[in-house]
């Protein structure tokens, strides 16, 4: 007999394995000042989810600002011609430069663009230039001068919690790696790229945030930059914003953790 958590589809409690009312889970989300979705970029199911969801959001709620890891912020104005329908899905890809700043599928993300075009939701990057990530990666945030640090403050370093979940995640230790544990220097290299993401997504998220009759903000992103509220969720709170929402997906097999996010949705099989 398969465990239950295999054969449930629908949300799902982390910290218990119980299922969990579809209203109580968009009750907090339409409540959150930010709600995260997790991915897997190139998996179908997780971007109609993420549909799903922010629709089900919209519905309760129409004040929402839609921000993706796929686009730098400096393309904000071409998200905002899309938004406001001056562009074909055409032009819009073109100029949205997705080739080379995102290189995925995209009719992995289309239905998610057309949700926010048809319903003039602002849309906003929230990623910045792939060299800052090297940068910081290499040097610290010190050793970028701030005028090249695109408005970013500096991330909040890691707890010990997430340096273990990089280092697993990233393959523990293994054949020809240097570093021997998540604590050793040897890792603080890519610890500190990861984290000029993790804080690129939470400034541009917090920005809109500290507006006045702020919006609620949906941020479409990989999932490890949100799992166990490390990450991007970890940087929201040390800008302010407190009690971001993280939903993530799961397909059916996948062992949902505790903690691991507010609420799990597990895929149907396909």
């Amino acid at each position: 007999m398969k465990d239950a958590q295999e054969i449930i589809t629908g949300w799902i409690d982390p910290d218990t394995g119980n299922q969990m009312e579809a209203s109580h889970v968009i009750a907090n989300a339409v409540a959150a000042p930010v709600v995260l979705l997790g991915e897997q970029h190139d998996r179908v199911d997780n971007h109609l989810w993420q549909l799903q969801v922010s629709q089900q959001i919209f519905a309760q709620r129409r004040d929402i600002v839609m921000g993706f890891e796929m686009f730098p912020a400096r393309l904000d104005p071409v998200l905002a011609q899309w938004s406001a329908g001056d562009l074909s899905e055409e032009a819009f890809l073109e100029k949205a430069e997705w080739k080379t700043v995102w290189g995925f599928d995209p009719e992995l993300y289309l239905p998610l663009f057309r949700f926010c075009k048809d319903n003039a939701i602002s849309m906003i990057g929230l990623n910045c230039r792939r060299a800052l990530v090297s940068e910081v990666g290499a040097d610290g945030w010190e050793g970028v001068p701030v005028e090249n640090r695109e408005g970013l403050t500096p991330a909040l370093p890691a707890s010990p919690a997430y340096r273990e979940f990089l280092f697993q995640i990233t393959g523990g230790v293994r054949e020809g790696r240097k570093a021997q544990s998540a604590q050793d220097p040897e890792f603080d290299r890519f610890v500190r790229a990861q984290q000029t993401w993790d804080r690129a997504f939470a400034c541009r998220i917090a920005d809109v945030v500290s507006q006045p009759d702020a919006p609620l903000v949906i941020g479409i992103i990989g999932r490890g930059h949100l799992e166990y509220h490390h990450g991007t969720p970890f940087q929201l709170e040390d800008l302010g914003v407190p009690n971001t929402q993280v939903l993530l997906p799961a397909e059916q097999g996948r062992e949902i953790k505790p903690q691991v996010g507010d609420a799990v949705y597990r895929l149907p099989t396909t």
